[in-house]
């Protein structure tokens, strides 16, 4: 009776998860990202790009996701789970780069002060 609370584990619910190894690559992985993504901040030129909006948006989604899918074990989930988590993101960045070009377009034809 030790399943009626959920206080073990049934074997036909049980996942794997990941390990200590695995933790610390993930938690390298996200420091790099985000040193680049501090670093690309701090280079002149590369601020200026048109493209360092959708890099910095992109790289904050990549990082999003890596949480999202070891720390918060959602790679272990059900498929319905990380569609929940993924298709708004994908709405979103898709949102925002699509305002990014039409603001972009706008204050070129004079639009914006």
């Amino acid at each position: 009776m030790a399943n009626d609370h959920g206080s073990h584990a049934s074997p036909d619910h049980a996942h794997e998860h990941p390990t200590w190894k695995q933790y610390k690559w993930v938690a390298l992985i996200l420091t790099v990202i985000t040193a680049f993504e501090v670093w690309a901040y701090y280079v002149p030129a590369l601020v200026a790009s048109p493209f360092f909006v959708p890099m910095l948006l992109i790289m904050s989604a990549a990082k999003f996701v890596i949480v999202v899918m070891f720390y918060m074990h959602l790679k272990y989930d059900n498929r319905l789970f990380k569609a929940l988590f993924t298709g708004p993101l994908i709405i979103a960045m898709a949102t925002l780069i699509g305002l990014l070009f039409l603001l972009a377009t706008h204050k070129a034809e004079g639009g914006i002060g």
